[in-house]
């Protein structure tokens, strides 16, 4: 089973951001992290980090066939980027949107996304433990081949 684990904008820059809602863990960390829960599961994960939506939805576009399912934190183009939900929705592929922070307690723009709808789950509020919690719902989703 292979997963691609996709980053939107500023999330390269995780450790450096606003601590009190990313938490102090690098971005490298966090792939390391993926990684090690994905040995586990006994997953193949990718790994593509943008920070503008030309670069998620070209690369969705080209990659998605070698994929199972797609674990997708779009930073803030989850509340606008209705190109990205688009993109995603012609990969016709199983996907869990995951959030760092709890964006239902954040600013009321935050509280909305365009890409939830199209999702098996919402992973959020969470820490970057979430990634591993959104892995852990798509694997089970696709190995059960439960579909809602």
């Amino acid at each position: 089973m292979k997963v691609l684990v996709i980053n939107g904008p500023n999330l390269n820059n995780l450790g450096s951001r606003d601590k009190s809602f990313y938490g102090s863990e690098s971005y490298q960390d966090v792939i390391q992290n993926i990684e090690e829960y994905a040995e586990i599961l006994q997953v193949e994960v990718t790994f593509f980090q943008g920070n503008s939506e030309g670069e998620l939805i070209s690369f969705i576009q080209k990659e998605v066939d070698e994929f199972d399912g797609i674990v997708i934190n779009g930073g803030a183009l989850t509340h606008y980027g209705l190109s990205l939900k688009d993109s995603l929705m012609d990969a016709a592929t199983p996907l869990v949107e995951i959030h760092i922070s709890n964006i239902h307690q954040r600013e009321i723009y935050r509280r909305n996304s365009v890409v939830e709808p199209i999702s098996i789950g919402q992973v959020a509020g969470f820490g970057t433990s979430g990634y591993l919690y959104a892995l852990e719902l798509l694997v089970n989703y696709l190995r059960n081949d439960i579909h809602t």
